[in-house]
């Protein structure tokens, strides 16, 4: 889903360096994600994600997330992402302000799913919301573009058949 709008929005797929080339925006989708251990949080990388399709991202996932527990990624393990993934859903929350991890210029948050009453116009409904955080560069990302991301991505959560279009 993520890389679905990052090809929408690319500048959200770019990285920063003022001092030299300034503004880079990738053509590859490499996917970052935190990944709490005993030893502190690391930042696996899941690389080429438009090219995987969900299992293959879910087995990259489980395999890298073992391998960061056990201590054992390499380098290139945690190097080279376009955009990171933070959840903060297996420890609960309602919220969180996740820090971009430079070069990068934006960063998803996530937290834990929950069924809430939702006004339709004519009464409330249960509704399951996902709390999405995204932090951004203001040198590269403003407000309004956030927020066109953050709908953009929100549309296609809502109904993953998006992705097959």
């Amino acid at each position: 889903a993520s890389v679905s709008v990052l090809k929408e929005f690319p500048d959200f797929n770019s990285s920063l360096n003022p001092a030299k080339d300034g503004l880079i925006v990738k053509k590859y989708w490499n996917i970052g994600f935190a990944c709490d251990t005993p030893e502190g949080l690391v930042v696996p990388v899941i690389k080429d994600a438009d090219q995987k399709g969900i299992m293959q991202i879910s087995n990259d996932l489980a395999a890298l997330s073992a391998k960061a527990r056990d201590g054992k990624l390499s380098p290139a393990e945690m190097s080279g992402a376009t955009f990171t993934i933070s959840s903060l859903g297996g420890i609960g929350g309602t919220g969180f302000s996740p820090i971009v991890n430079a070069p990068e210029v934006a960063i998803l948050g996530v937290v834990r799913s929950k069924m809430a009453p939702v006004w339709n116009g004519k009464e409330f409904i249960p509704r399951l919301m996902l709390p999405l955080s995204l932090s951004y560069d203001h040198r590269v990302v403003d407000g309004a573009a956030a927020a066109r991301f953050a709908r953009a991505l929100a549309m296609v959560l809502e109904d993953i058949r998006r992705l097959a279009l």
